[in-house]
């Protein structure tokens, strides 16, 4: 059988930044027909199949090839993997490169047991994730149905039942453009980095009125601000980019309707896609893997994933890795927590696949 820290060596060994992931698709795609695996690489994912012994619902392992660039900061060649006891180091190790090691070779083990009962599992590895051009939207919906997935991302093996979404706005204040000397001059006047200023200040509890029993309060976050002409001339515009980690409790567009009945600054949507997500109530993928692994505990994720194109399905992010490392020079994981996440998606597998028909579950996981 494969060996799953080897296989996540020769992963973290090819450089696969976002838009250059055709090198470790072609040798993820060769090692899926070396396990004796169905594979097929395309423009959207690597994506391989184990078919059950008997008709039944799809169940999905979920992750991505791509990778952010190495950045600055590192101690370690980050394309080359490094193991110092316990943990591999290198550039996507965690995220999500161990994910993918042991996805790959839990399919290998439950095809080696004869597939699931029934059903199908399906590998989905998309490309673009770190990315706006993430391909796995359109990759989940040329799979077919897909009942129930696993979304791999560094979670330390724990279950991730609900996920922040991302909305991102700009905040445009208009003001008057004057020489500075004149800022305090009668009439009518706006300096735009006050209006901004003072719209900012607005921002802190703004959506405290309700609260995610997993997420905790939607956040608006500025992350960049720009405005001048010179330094003795006052603005006549000011901007923010806010950054919005939304919770199921609102929608984007209820957001931007209290931004836009609270501030004075124009408030512009840039990005509304990346809604929140939540594991439903009654999941039997969430029973199944807590029977799997009963020590891992729920939380809720602030970060997003492709979790946000499988909202339909029955999903749970789980992972091996520490979210905290991702991104991060001289990323790495602990090994221990890949083998351990290899024999955890195989048993989710076998044990989801087994069981009965799937119904319809449109309650979130924490309301249980």
């Amino acid at each position: 059988m494969p060996d799953e820290i080897d296989l996540l060596g020769r992963l973290v060994a090819i450089p696969s930044v976002s838009g250059q992931e055709e090198t470790l698709a072609v040798f993820t795609e060769a090692t899926a027909h070396h396990l004796g695996l169905r594979v097929r690489r395309d423009d959207l994912a690597v994506t391989v199949e184990v078919p059950g012994r008997a008709p039944g619902p799809t169940l999905a392992l979920v992750s991505h090839l791509d990778v952010v660039p190495p950045g600055e900061g590192w101690t370690r060649d980050p394309f080359t993997p490094t193991v110092e006891g316990t943990r591999l180091y290198g550039r996507g190790s965690g995220d999500a490169k161990a994910s993918v090691a042991a996805m790959l070779c839990a399919a290998a083990d439950v095809a080696a047991r004869g597939g699931p009962a029934r059903g199908r599992l399906l590998v989905l590895l998309g490309y673009g994730e770190e990315t706006r051009h993430t391909t796995m939207e359109r990759a989940v919906e040329m799979a077919g149905g897909i009942e129930a997935a696993l979304v791999g991302e560094p979670t330390n093996l724990d279950f991730a039942v609900a996920q922040r979404g991302l909305m991102m706005v700009d905040l445009l204040a208009e003001g008057d453009q004057r020489h500075a000397g004149y800022a305090a001059a009668d009439g009518e006047f706006r300096n735009a980095a006050l209006v901004l200023a003072r719209d900012l200040l607005k921002l802190d509890g703004l959506f405290d009125e309700r609260s995610h029993p997993v997420l905790g309060h939607t956040t608006a976050t500025p992350t960049m601000l720009e405005a001048g002409v010179s330094r003795n001339v006052t603005p006549p515009l000011a901007r923010a980019v806010l950054d919005v980690r939304s919770t199921p409790d609102w929608t984007h567009e209820e957001v931007a309707d209290l931004l836009r009945r609270t501030l004075t600054s124009n408030v512009v949507v840039t990005s509304e896609r990346l809604v929140p997500c939540e594991t439903p109530r009654n999941s039997r993928l969430l029973a199944a893997a807590r029977r799997v692994r009963p020590r891992s505990k729920p939380f809720g994720s602030p970060t997003c994933s492709d979790w946000v194109f499988l909202r339909h399905a029955d999903a749970v992010k789980c992972g091996p890795g520490t979210s905290r490392r991702s991104h991060t020079p001289d990323e790495y994981v602990d090994l221990p927590e890949v083998t351990a996440a290899r024999a955890f998606y195989a048993e989710v597998v076998l044990a989801y696949l087994t069981e009965g028909d799937v119904g319809h579950i449109d309650e979130p996981a924490h309301a249980r």
